[in-house]
């Protein structure tokens, strides 16, 4: 499964596993886990967890060779490649 790996200004850094996808909502940044493994928000996604966006230095997607591995609920296991997904 993808987890994120979340740095704050204050150099510390967060790993929110379980979860697939995040957002900015309103001053929090969430982040979102889904049953099928999409990288999408939608009326189905749980939160997981949220952090005040002005202290978001930059959101990091760990892939299968950065965090460990968990399978979705299809049974399939979550893919692709670490990257920075936003810098703000």
């Amino acid at each position: 499964m993808t987890s994120f790996e979340v740095t704050l200004k204050d150099r510390t850094v967060e790993q929110v596993a379980d979860a697939h996808a995040y957002q900015q909502e309103g001053q929090m940044t969430t982040f979102f886990r889904n049953e099928e493994c999409r990288n999408v928000v939608d009326s189905w996604s749980s939160r997981v967890f949220s952090v005040r966006t002005t202290e978001v230095l930059m959101i990091r997607q760990l892939g299968r060779a950065d965090a460990a591995e968990y399978p979705c609920a299809g049974g399939e296991a979550a893919t692709g490649a670490p990257g920075v997904l936003r810098v703000v």
